[in-house]
């Protein structure tokens, strides 16, 4: 069979890949402490179960409107405003399944070939992927642990070209935990004021998951003036714990969902009825998990970053949100495991410590950031904290 040059050159998901290594192994009885999974382990809070069961009784087994219910996209609109400051009609707002298809179907609605997508790195493993297969090109953009992961605004400027079709913006960050303050995200929005033919679209997945009294904000509120160029996009898999409910929504320009709406409507027919009826639960109803949530991650993350510091040759800062820890372990590189394998790379490391300490992680450079690798803190803290036991003994017999 003669597969498309997209598909031939598509990368299949890291994270993905080493979560299904770690059920592998724990298939043949072997106990793998997962840490590579972005999903919360808390489950659905209860009233939005209660609200999909009602919708299953009620028979919203039907096909819905492409773009979503009505009650979802109201739902959305009334959430934008109140925590955003943004203001939305219904019809500048698509309902997709899960993030990932608002992200491909913005792509594919306005990419032609040479189209460039300014990504910076470490990046979500899916943007650059979702870019090559709708003819993009996309261009990393790097930045450093000593900015804390954040771009750079004179960075920003200077890539910025006549070829750059949209730029990326992820806050908090998958993998970092990297989230911008006003002061650092106004810095970023007056740049792109300079390039009126550049659209931005900001990644809010993990907005409700900062600490230390963190003020998240987005683009578009802290710049109205980029509003009729911002598709700001958010879902309700990570602060509700929905992720196997698959919703994901956005809101921007009318034009620009117009043609999202269109391609969704030869793609999937538009969103599990179901699912949606529970997401209107999550964003009209109760907020009280929120805060439970927040604080659960928290603990953990101070956790695992100080355990972590205290590891031979890692170094790991202390992120603002998400549930990522984002360690270098550059110094390891070069280093023999108590097994004796060489260390070469990230990757090396993260495959050492999964067949070694049977503890699963993902190596930076799947996230376009070499020297690094990622842990997912969203898992209890004694599992957390018999990894890090298990992590200080693989770092100890590093030679």
């Amino acid at each position: 069979m003669q597969l498309s040059n997209a598909v031939v050159a598509l990368r299949p998901s890291e994270t993905i890949a080493i979560t299904q290594k770690a059920r592998e192994l724990r298939a043949k009885g072997i106990d793998v402490i997962s840490l590579s999974t972005g999903e919360p382990d808390f489950d659905t809070p209860d009233h939005i179960k209660d609200a999909g069961i009602s919708a299953i009784k009620r028979g919203e087994t039907k096909y819905t409107t492409v773009a979503g219910i009505p009650e979802l996209r109201e739902a959305i609109c009334r959430k934008f405003e109140r925590e955003n400051g943004l203001t939305y009609a219904p019809n500048q707002t698509i309902v997709a399944t899960g993030a990932k298809h608002v992200i491909y179907h913005a792509l594919r609605a306005t990419l032609n070939p040479e189209d460039e997508v300014i990504i910076p790195s470490p990046y979500w493993v899916s943007y650059p992927e979702m870019v090559g297969l709708c003819g993009g090109i996309a261009v990393t953009l790097p930045t450093v642990m000593a900015h804390d992961f954040k771009v750079q605004a004179d960075d920003l400027r200077v890539a910025i070209t006549p070829k750059t079709r949209w730029v990326f913006l992820n806050s908090p960050s998958n993998p970092s935990g990297a989230a911008y303050s006003r002061q650092e995200m106004k810095a970023l929005t007056d740049v792109l004021l300079d390039f009126p033919h550049v659209m931005i679209l900001t990644d809010d997945m993990y907005e409700h998951l900062v600490y230390d009294d963190f003020d998240f904000v987005t683009p578009a509120q802290v710049e109205p003036k980029l509003y009729d160029r911002t598709l700001t996009m958010n879902g309700v898999s990570k602060a509700y714990a929905m992720t196997g409910w698959r919703i994901g929504y956005a809101g921007g320009p009318k034009s620009l969902i117009d043609a999202m709406i269109l391609l969704q409507g030869q793609q999937t027919s538009g969103t599990c009825s179901i699912a949606q009826w529970a997401a209107v639960a999550a964003l009209d109803g109760p907020q009280d998990h929120l805060e439970t949530f927040r604080e659960s991650f928290d603990e953990r993350r101070k956790l695992v970053v100080s355990r972590l510091n205290q590891m031979p040759h890692l170094n790991c800062p202390l992120p603002e949100g998400a549930f990522y820890v984002f360690p270098s372990c550059q110094d390891a590189i070069g280093r023999t495991t108590a097994a004796g394998r060489l260390i070469t790379d990230d990757d090396t490391f993260v495959q050492a410590l999964l067949e070694e300490q049977h503890v699963a992680a993902v190596h930076g450079s799947a996230f376009g950031q070499s020297g690094n690798f990622r842990i997912s803190y969203a898992t209890s803290t004694q599992a957390l904290q018999d990894a890090c036991d298990r992590i200080q003994t693989f770092c100890a017999g590093l030679s």
